[in-house]
């Protein structure tokens, strides 16, 4: 039997032996093995093509991925994510356990907050630890940069901070002198944090502009994620897309890419200066792309207000689109103008718009049930990424 052909068999066996959580454990065929190899993340099950180098990376990949998903965790939580931590826990109640945070106040209004999970014993210290942070305003996000450093204060083996919507992605530049970039600002404290001996792990969805994962230094670095897979996955499930759009050409740029293995048709819209009675104005046109007779989803990274969201599906319905439908990573909507794109809003054209519970003081007002909003979950995402470290 040549070297080739007796790889696989002792690829199996020795992964069953090294694996950690698994010492010992034979699999009854290469079949069993493979099907293992098969339910790991990022197609890891080796193909008769696959040459010894590329099984030996896959080996190393799956023995380093089963030594991630066996670390414990201690999750702490901002305020509006106290029920995504409490699903994360109960769903793996061996991976992660939930300390409540008492987030109060003084009576002349300073913060006066406690931590469970250090008496009567302190389960905290020597942990590893993750928490789910939320910038909702800048009263919380104070509060909860203080229950950081008395975490990273405690002895703890590491911290990875979840925050899933960075609120000041958009103010990242000055154009003129004295303007806050608060972007830079916030990487600033983040960078600042204690060090419990290594550095800690912000992970951010989506984030709005890219370059800012380059504001942080020193102590905190940043691990960036999409939440591109959830949408990808209900459009598969619901069969009801075919084709993608996206509203500028920045996010084309930014998000083609991630639907490439669903091969559909890619729209790209776009403004431009537009003629006659609208010659001083920047009006929404398709730029690349057709529109006809198809089921279109527009992707963005975030929605305000919704305007050229909004142009952006009417000019598609105005080229024949079948049907137009929204997919935003952070549902933003300030001052609730999310109303507007509800069933009887003046901005209502589309039929169905996905968003993630990125930001749950909002989300937790949709009316999925009657109207047009779908939440999609990133409790799963947030799990998946942690071990994975999978980037944008």
């Amino acid at each position: 039997m040549t070297l080739s052909r007796s790889l696989p068999l002792l690829v199996f066996l020795l992964l069953t032996l090294c694996l950690p959580g698994r010492s010992f454990r034979l699999y009854r065929s290469s079949f069993e093995f493979n099907s293992f190899l098969k339910s790991q993340p990022r197609g890891l099950a080796a193909s008769s093509s696959d040459g010894e180098a590329s099984v030996a990376k896959r080996i190393a990949y799956a023995s380093h991925l089963q030594t991630r998903k066996s670390l414990k965790y201690q999750v702490l939580c901002a305020p509006p994510f106290v029920p995504l931590a409490e699903e994360l826990c109960s769903k793996d109640p061996q991976r992660f356990t939930y300390h409540p945070i008492s987030y109060g106040k003084f009576p002349d209004g300073t913060d006066d907050i406690t931590i469970s999970g250090f008496t009567p014993y302190n389960l905290i210290s020597g942990e590893h630890v993750l928490f789910l942070a939320s910038f909702d305003d800048n009263d919380t996000t104070l509060s909860q940069f203080q229950v950081l450093i008395v975490l990273l204060q405690s002895f703890i083996r590491s911290l990875t901070v979840v925050l899933p919507f960075s609120p000041v992605g958009t103010m990242e530049r000055v154009t003129r002198e004295g303007t806050v970039a608060t972007a830079n600002t916030h990487a600033h404290l983040f960078s600042s944090l204690p060090n419990c001996g290594q550095p800690t792990r912000l992970m951010v969805y989506d984030l709005h502009t890219l370059q800012n994962r380059f504001y942080l230094h020193g102590n905190a670095i940043a691990s960036l994620h999409t939440s591109i897979p959830l949408l990808k996955r209900r459009m598969v499930e619901g069969g009801e897309v075919d084709a993608v759009a996206f509203p500028d050409d920045g996010a084309a740029k930014r998000f083609a890419n991630s639907f490439a293995d669903l091969d559909l048709p890619i729209i790209v819209c776009g403004k431009t200066r537009g003629s006659g009675d609208m010659a001083d104005k920047r009006v929404v046109k398709i730029q690349e792309g057709e529109a006809e007779g198809m089921n279109i989803v527009i992707v963005d990274d975030l929605v305000q207000t919704g305007g050229t969201l909004y142009e952006c599906g009417r000019v598609l319905k105005e080229a024949g689109a079948k049907t137009v439908s929204a997919f935003v990573a952070h549902a933003v909507f300030p001052n609730d103008s999310y109303k507007r794109f509800d069933r009887g809003g003046d901005r209502c054209c589309f039929e169905k718009f996905w968003v993630t519970n990125s930001i749950p003081r909002v989300t937790d007002k949709l009316d999925e049930g009657n109207g047009i909003f779908e939440v999609l979950d990133l409790r799963d995402a947030i799990v998946t990424d942690l071990d994975e470290y999978s980037t944008m």
